[in-house]
């Protein structure tokens, strides 16, 4: 009987805590990465190296597998539509494929909120909002249409769902927090808007137990089949002071320097348009994706996460922030 968890992009932040969560519960776990990793050899999980885009890679990290946790994917808010649309999207539908061709029963993918962000607020929405109309960058838009390929792989005989995670912290990330912590220590970092604007995010071992949660509510004909749920703490935060939260923790100011949203956006949109034309590969201090991250509000009502597979924060955001803390404070010399 096929009983293997898959988990793709298993090196990665939420990749790597969604492996040790399976593997805590007594799932046999087979890692699909780029590199080795020793850390999770050592952990007892089962490591295959390979590229999602490589379709016997891909065929072969699926044999025997039940359940795939479709985590892997190319963050970002800057680069050529083309690497997105195959990392994302494609890899994405070559993996659908090659997952019900070997039996796999259950399909959860990481998706993202910002499927549904077109530079507007966004207050206590649910998963009744629809795809955004216009895109200010190529990573939601590659998502989207990815989870739209899985949500309707459900019709077929493996149940899928995805997840949209938002905002993942915690001790290892060096994405958000390492971002904000060195863009800090640049000298870099402004606050955009009035610093009212309210956010969701999510400790990263919430983010594991929602991804188990939602497989093992993988049953046939069950309420969470074929659809997307946002998940977060539950509990909003003003955005720059939570930022300078996680500062502080890291040793370093609190943001003292701020512009205004319009101000950014035009900042955003007169930077895009001049590594565009000069072919800028590297990202740009800023882009009006990002300035509409920072500068609007952005939470979700996850009451029907809470409904369908009872998902619940067990970390809190003030343990996770004193984890944080004790992190960076063993880091110091």
């Amino acid at each position: 009987m096929q009983n293997v968890t898959l988990v793709t992009g298993a090196r990665g932040f939420l990749g790597r805590a969604v492996c040790k969560a399976a593997l805590a519960q007594g799932e046999p776990v087979r890692a699909f990465c780029r590199q080795a990793d020793a850390e999770l050899t050592a952990l007892g999980a089962e490591v295959v190296l390979g590229d999602l885009r490589d379709g016997a890679a891909v065929a072969t990290a699926c044999r025997g597998v039940a359940c795939v946790h479709h985590v892997a994917g190319l963050a970002g808010i800057w680069g050529r539509w083309q690497k997105y649309y195959e990392v994302n999207t494609l890899a994405t539908e070559q993996l659908l494929v090659a997952s019900r061709a070997a039996g796999a029963d259950r399909f959860v993918y990481t998706s993202s909120p910002s499927v549904t962000f077109d530079g507007s607020d966004q207050r206590g929405i649910d998963e009744s909002a629809p795809y955004a109309s216009r895109w200010l960058c190529h990573y939601p838009h590659s998502k989207a249409i990815a989870e739209a390929a899985v949500l309707a792989e459900d019709q077929n005989q493996m149940r899928t769902c995805a997840l949209r995670p938002h905002l993942i912290w915690g001790p290892g990330d060096r994405h958000l927090v390492g971002r904000l912590v060195d863009r800090s220590r640049q000298g870099r970092l402004r606050r955009v808007g009035d610093g009212t604007n309210r956010i969701d995010m999510l400790y990263v071992d919430n983010a594991a137990d929602a991804h188990l949660q939602a497989a093992a509510a993988l049953d046939p004909g069950a309420r969470v089949c074929g659809k997307a749920y946002f998940i977060s703490q539950g509990e909003p935060v003003n955005c720059w002071e939570w930022i300078d939260q996680l500062l502080a923790v890291a040793g370093q100011p609190p943001v003292n320097r701020s512009i205004s949203c319009r101000r950014a956006r035009q900042i955003g949109w007169g930077c895009e348009a001049v590594y565009r034309t000069l072919g800028i590969s590297r990202e740009p201090p800023m882009t009006r994706f990002l300035a509409a991250q920072l500068g609007t509000s952005h939470y979700f009502d996850i009451q029907s996460a809470y409904r369908d597979f009872g998902y619940r924060p067990r970390i809190s955001t003030e343990e996770g922030m004193r984890r944080l803390a004790a992190a960076f404070a063993e880091q110091r010399p």
